[in-house]
């Protein structure tokens, strides 16, 4: 598979390495906080352009992603049965937040927080994550997939 995509993994990874997510850390972050807000963005990043048309371009980005993903947790020095477990438990992860987030505009406040503290249960405010990716979702939403498939293609 072509690199095509390798701007948007990287934007992914820019975003969940963002300090501000983690200045109300009960404790210091670790992979797997950054890995789990790595699996938010991309969650929202799939709500925001998910539909019949965008199947096929989503299902590559996805394939790419995880492809991605699990070449990381390689280079980490995680062994071959290790890494199968690992990334069987991120896809759940991943799948789980879709679930979750399928319905995401009909849900209340309190309960979007919820969700969040269920992924990030180190953060002591929720509520200024959930600021933070509902200003996401809706930068998101202000443009169509292609503009970002653009982007990926001219850099």
């Amino acid at each position: 598979m072509k690199n095509k995509y390798i701007y948007l993994y990287n934007k992914l990874i820019e975003l969940a390495r963002d300090k501000n997510l983690y200045k109300d850390f009960k404790k210091q972050d670790e992979f797997s906080d950054r890995l789990i807000f790595f699996l938010i963005y991309f969650a929202l990043f799939f709500k925001a352009f998910k539909n019949e048309d965008n199947k096929e371009i989503l299902q590559n980005i996805y394939d790419f992603i995880f492809r991605q993903l699990e070449l990381s947790i390689r280079e980490i020095g995680y062994g071959d049965q290790s890494i199968n477990k690992k990334m069987k438990d991120y896809l759940n992860l991943f799948h789980d937040m879709i679930d979750k987030f399928h319905f995401w505009e009909d849900l209340s406040k309190d309960k979007k927080e919820k969700i969040l503290q269920s992924y990030i249960s180190n953060s002591e405010n929720a509520g200024i994550l959930l600021d933070y990716f509902e200003n996401y979702l809706v930068y998101l939403k202000k443009n169509t997939l292609n503009s970002y498939i653009k982007s990926v293609s001219r850099t």
